[in-house]
């Protein structure tokens, strides 16, 4: 199911993991849990992988997650500012001590001249590292887009954990 580059890759984040004593939760939206389902497919993640949290809708985003509606209504559900809020309502959840978010259109529909299909929003937050956030445009089907989502998630925390 998964490449063995992205299997490499989640063995990879694990090893950086333990060795930070991190435990990593993450928020899923566009991604559907692909990322999720890529990481407890590696041998050995409950020890540093605690809980997804796949918020398709703006009401679950809200209802798990606690992202605002007053920053949907502003910035949109794809918007850094919401997987930011998203990444934080995830690291509130669960015994974990990173946190990743993906918000994004993956496509065929959904598009818009200012958020393209392809557009995927990312945020990474911590106890004790700085959080970050970043937006991407993917090309691609829908397959595609959400490959490179789980890519360039992966990709960024494993550089914040170096």
């Amino acid at each position: 199911m998964f490449s063995p580059e992205l299997k490499k890759l989640s063995r990879e984040i694990g090893t950086l993991l333990l060795a930070k004593k991190q435990v990593l939760i993450l928020a899923e939206s566009c991604t559907g849990g692909l990322i999720s389902a890529l990481i407890t497919d590696t041998a050995g993640s409950s020890a540093w992988f605690d809980s997804s949290l796949i918020t398709y809708s703006n009401e679950a985003k809200q209802d798990l997650l606690n992202v605002q509606q007053s920053s949907l209504d502003q910035y949109g559900a794809v918007s850094e500012q919401v997987a930011m809020e998203m990444a934080i309502g995830a690291l509130q959840q669960g015994r974990a001590t990173i946190a990743a978010s993906v918000t994004g259109i993956a496509g065929p529909e959904g598009g818009s001249s200012a958020k393209p299909v392809g557009t995927v929003c990312f945020a990474w937050t911590s106890e004790d590292l700085p959080s970050k956030s970043r937006t991407y445009l993917f090309k691609g089907n829908r397959e595609q887009i959400r490959e490179q989502s789980a890519i360039a998630l992966l990709l960024e925390l494993q550089e914040i954990l170096n």
